[in-house]
């Protein structure tokens, strides 16, 4: 590559280029180095570190993402909506999975802050109304479609359903059919008695909060 015309966002760009060939766990300042054939030292005055290059792949990803899902869900509604926002993911994934796995990445506070990770979760909101689902079944359903979506596309991008039938697109779908049966015939609330305030839910609520593609915080 050409040495001139380093910028923090060039540097972020390679960056989400080399995750997707060799793995975002492998994205390392010093290997950016040598991709750019300059010293390591040129990088810093641009990225603080691999953690802070890595922060910026996650909230360039997560951007992506949610730039992808406004255009999918113009105009969508219903179960038509969360197919076209689950494909969304899908095949964010399947092109650039080294950029999906840095949309997991734990952030800072800050960082989630100003990441796009709000963006997911209205989104996914957006695809619940139509569902008539109230607080906090809203919430439960949110967390839901996250675990479900991005359950389904780890296990797929590791090869998980490469060696038997059915072929994993038509489980996609008929997974599209059951999501939409559901949230269409949400169960009523169990009425189950609230967790006191030292349970593990209360000591989860003090760690920071990460929105990770899907917006699944809630």
């Amino acid at each position: 590559m050409v040495r001139v015309g380093l910028t923090t966002g060039r540097l972020t760009q390679a960056g989400a280029e080399l995750a997707d060939e060799v793995g975002f766990d492998r994205v390392t300042v010093s290997e950016l180095a040598r991709r750019f054939d300059v010293k390591v030292a040129s990088l810093y005055s641009h990225v603080k570190n691999s953690q802070d290059l890595k922060t910026r792949i996650a909230l360039l990803a997560l951007e992506e993402l949610a730039d992808r899902g406004d255009a999918a869900l113009a105009g969508r509604a219903g179960k038509d909506a969360l197919t076209a926002l689950a494909n969304v993911y899908r095949d964010y994934a399947r092109e650039h999975p080294g950029r999906y796995a840095a949309a997991q990445m734990r952030l800072t506070p800050e960082a989630a802050a100003a990441s796009a990770g709000g963006r997911h979760s209205r989104m996914t909101r957006a695809i619940l109304r139509g569902y008539d689902l109230t607080e906090p079944d809203a919430t439960h359903a949110v967390r839901l479609l996250g675990s479900v979506f991005h359950g389904y596309v780890t296990l797929e991008l590791g090869g998980g359903f490469s060696h038997s039938a059915p072929d994993s697109r038509e489980t996609w779908s008929r997974i599209m059919d059951a999501l939409d049966a559901l949230l269409r015939n949400w169960p009523a609330d169990s009425a189950e008695p609230a967790h006191s305030a030292d349970s593990a839910d209360s000591a989860d609520s003090a760690k920071p909060v990460t929105p990770g593609p899907h917006g699944t915080t809630g």
